[in-house]
């Protein structure tokens, strides 16, 4: 698989699917590092990502994410800008975001994120 479809499965499977615990498991390598600003220490392989999926439902729910610009590939990294949108609080929300991963084989190792918060 190469890395532009690794991560429409990362949009598709891991941040829009129904089970991000099985998404973690197949995009992600046991050893994954995660880097969320603002978050205390790193998010560590695919249990810990599967579970940061799970409470950002929580607190945006209905949330889908769609690809505005990329991926763009280059050597181990890839890069995307995003749109995501959902419900906080009853009502719509709309942010965005920038991804940065790394690529270790046939999965992401490493992730970098920076985004708007959609709860300000």
């Amino acid at each position: 698989m190469d890395a532009t479809e690794l991560y429409r499965r990362w949009l598709a499977e891991l941040w829009n699917g129904k089970d991000p615990d099985q998404a973690a498991a197949a995009i992600v390598t046991p050893d994954f590092v995660g880097h969320w600003p603002g978050r205390p220490g790193f998010v560590h392989g695919p249990a810990e990502l599967a579970a940061v999926v799970r409470q950002g439902r929580e607190v945006i729910t209905d949330s889908r994410f769609e690809l505005v610009v990329g991926p763009i590939v280059q050597d181990d990294l890839v890069a995307a800008r995003w749109s995501g949108r959902g419900r906080f609080g009853g009502r719509p929300v709309t942010f965005h975001g920038h991804d940065l991963l790394r690529i270790s084989g046939d999965r992401f190792a490493e992730y970098w994120i920076l985004s708007e918060d959609p709860t300000a």
